[in-house]
């Protein structure tokens, strides 16, 4: 007996419903993308595993999917290293390369290998599916897209708010709202982790920090207790776990708490002039939001940072995100080039779409006329008239078959074609074209030039 096929957990077949649906947002998100003066730009699947690893943080190391190398991957592996079964020393030996984890990194590398070739500030975009080996829950998956924009060589703040700026715009014309985009500032956590004094634990106290929405304020200072930050610290730090008020409040606050932290001081000044530009030019649809415990876990973000939250109707993580990254390709080998950039997490905003029944009923819509097949004769009479119409850009079919005209019905029914035209002995002697509306059920002759004029 033949065993039923299955895919890995956390990946998903898609119907041409679900493939029209996604291609309506990712064409929403390209077209803004155009507008606001991206170039499009492609990169590997996969990477040279020294290109992603430590980009990540130790969270995001572990996630990465790991290629083994082909042929013999055990052949570099001595017996005292394989009979230790220590998988951390022995990935290098046995896998080179790995999936990329998301589109920045290998974004960083592109800069660097063809900065001769590269005008700055260099604007980009990039749609492709990236990989993580993470847990499979609702809205989070191991192989998904990610829709995303950046900036490189420019350190002008004028950027994040351009950004905040395509971040609403792409979400007026998904006619979604209620969502708000999070902001705050690397610069501004370390100011506040200097004035508590865990400057040297900084990582552990933005990734537990950043945590506060998933395991609340005792899972936040567990986990900071347990990475060797001390009970005071973590006492002065508390008015960040109940931090309300007006963006201004906010601000106002983060001014007296950082007053003597030169680096905190740059962040909320950097924050206020962000947020008195986008005053200026108001947000159509998304609401922006200071959220001083936001700080997404990446090692490599150093100034503004963003996450998109859906709709609070919506039981969804976050749908967006990113931030500045001054120093990423330095890693490379290439230094003072500043970058920042945004994601759209497609998997995720579709299904916030579909929930809240955000689709138009028109996209999925693929053929406006089915033309049914009564013979040979008849199908090519009926095929001139199809090749015309695809001629006029109107999606037109013939149903391959001579099968009973119940069949051919159903077919249309069960695919939403709103049209069949029925073309027998007696249209084709007048030239014309019996239209049936397969809502209503009423049915008008035409001649082409009225067919076509009707269908478009």
């Amino acid at each position: 007996m033949a065993q039923k096929p299955t895919i890995p957990k956390g990946t998903r077949d898609f119907s041409p419903v679900e493939v029209t649906k996604r291609n309506y947002i990712v064409d929403t998100i390209r077209e803004q993308f155009r507008i606001f003066g991206f170039q499009p730009i492609e990169t590997p699947s996969f990477e040279n595993s020294e290109t992603l690893m430590g980009k990540y943080g130790e969270e995001g190391d572990r996630l990465i999917f790991k290629i083994l190398n082909s042929g013999d991957y055990l052949n570099k592996v001595d017996d005292a290293l394989y009979a230790s079964k220590d998988s951390s020393k022995m990935i290098s030996k046995i896998s080179e390369k790995a999936l990329r984890y998301d589109l920045t990194v290998p974004f960083a590398r592109y800069v660097v290998q063809h900065q001769n070739e590269i005008d700055f500030p260099f604007k980009r975009f990039q749609i492709q599916p990236v990989w993580r080996a993470d847990r499979p829950q609702k809205g989070r998956f191991r192989e998904f897209y990610q829709c995303d924009a950046d900036v490189v060589g420019s350190t002008s703040l004028f950027q994040e708010v351009d950004f905040i700026k395509l971040y609403d715009s792409v979400f007026t014309k998904l006619n979604l709202k209620g969502v708000t985009i999070k902001m705050n500032n690397r610069k501004i956590l370390s100011g506040i982790a200097e004035v508590i004094g865990a400057s040297d634990k900084l990582i552990d106290f933005t990734v537990a920090l950043d945590k506060l929405d998933k395991i609340g304020e005792e899972g936040v200072k567990k986990e900071m207790l347990t990475k060797g930050i001390s009970e005071e610290a973590i006492e002065k730090v508390k008015p960040l776990f109940d931090f309300t008020g007006t963006t201004p409040q906010k601000i106002d606050k983060l001014r007296n708490m950082l007053a003597l932290s030169k680096e905190g001081m740059q962040g909320v000044e950097e924050l206020q002039f962000i947020v008195n530009l986008i005053k200026e030019i108001p947000l159509e649809t998304a609401i922006l939001d200071l959220d001083v415990t936001l700080a997404r876990g990446l090692n490599y973000y150093t100034g503004a940072i963003f996450e998109v939250s859906a709709p609070k109707t919506v039981a969804m993580g976050s749908i967006g995100g990113g931030g500045r990254y001054d120093d990423l390709t330095g890693i490379f080998g290439l230094k003072d080039i500043s970058g920042v950039g945004i994601s759209f997490g497609l998997d995720r905003i579709y299904l916030v779409l579909e929930e809240l029944k955000l689709f138009p009923e028109t996209i999925t819509t693929s053929t406006k006329a089915l033309f049914i097949n009564f013979g040979e004769e008849e199908a090519l009479y009926c095929l001139k008239a199809v090749n015309m119409l695809r001629n006029h850009q109107i999606t037109a079919e013939l149903y391959p078959d001579n099968a009973k005209m119940k069949k051919q019905m159903g077919y249309a029914n069960k695919r939403s074609i709103p049209y069949v035209v029925l073309a027998g002995t007696s249209e084709m002697s007048n030239k014309t074209y019996t239209v049936k509306d397969m809502q209503s059920g009423a049915q008008n002759e035409m001649n082409f030039e009225e067919l076509n004029f009707f269908l478009k």
